[in-house]
C-alpha cells in the first residue's frame, strides 16, 4: 500500500485499505500492480492517476517515433560539395539518435560494376565525422545501401 504522499504504508488489509480512501476528498483507492504478490495500491486522485498514466503514454509513442529509420541516398557520381551536404545531413540524424540507411543510386550500366560502387560508398562513409557503426553490411538491391547508428 502506498500513501497520498508517496509513503510505503507496508501490506495492509482490504478493508483498512479501503478506510484510507477519501472520495469527499478525491482520493480513491487505485490498483496500481495487480499482478504483483500481493497487488500494490494507492491512495491518490483517479483524475491524476489517468492524466499521468496517458502522459507516460504519449512520452512512449515519442520516443518510438525518434527511432524511425533515416535515409541518405547518394548519386554513385555526385560531386565533392554535394556530398559534403549529405554528410551533413546524415550527421545531423545521427546526432538526433536515428538509425541511417546510406542509399548509393546506380543507373544503367553502373549497377554492373558493384565494387565502384562500393569504392564510392567506402569514400562517403569515410567522410562522415562522427563517430557510427555499421549495424547492417552493404547490401545489392537497385544499389548499394548500408545501414549505420550513432555509437
Amino acid at each position: 500500500m502506498i500513501g497520498e504522499s508517496g509513503e510505503n504504508l507496508g501490506v495492509l488489509a482490504r478493508d483498512k485499505a479501503l478506510a484510507l480512501a477519501r472520495p469527499e476528498e478525491g482520493l480513491d483507492l487505485i490498483e496500481i500492480a495487480p499482478a504483483a504478490k500481493p497487488p500494490v495500491a494507492r491512495v491518490m486522485s483517479f483524475d491524476k492517476y489517468r492524466y499521468e498514466k496517458a502522459k507516460a503514454e504519449k512520452k512512449e509513442r515519442q520516443a518510438q517515433k525518434a527511432a524511425a529509420v533515416k535515409r541518405v541516398q547518394i548519386s554513385a557520381r555526385a560531386q565533392e560539395n554535394d556530398l559534403q551536404t549529405k554528410v551533413h545531413q546524415l550527421e545531423r540524424f545521427l546526432e538526433e539518435g536515428h538509425p541511417v540507411e546510406v542509399f548509393v543510386r546506380l543507373r544503367g550500366r553502373e549497377k554492373g560494376n558493384p565494387a565502384w560502387a562500393r569504392l564510392k560508398l567506402d569514400a562517403f562513409l569515410k567522410m562522415i565525422t562522427v563517430e557510427y557503426r555499421v549495424v547492417m553490411a552493404p547490401k545489392f538491391a537497385q544499389g548499394l545501401f548500408v545501414q549505420i547508428v550513432k555509437k
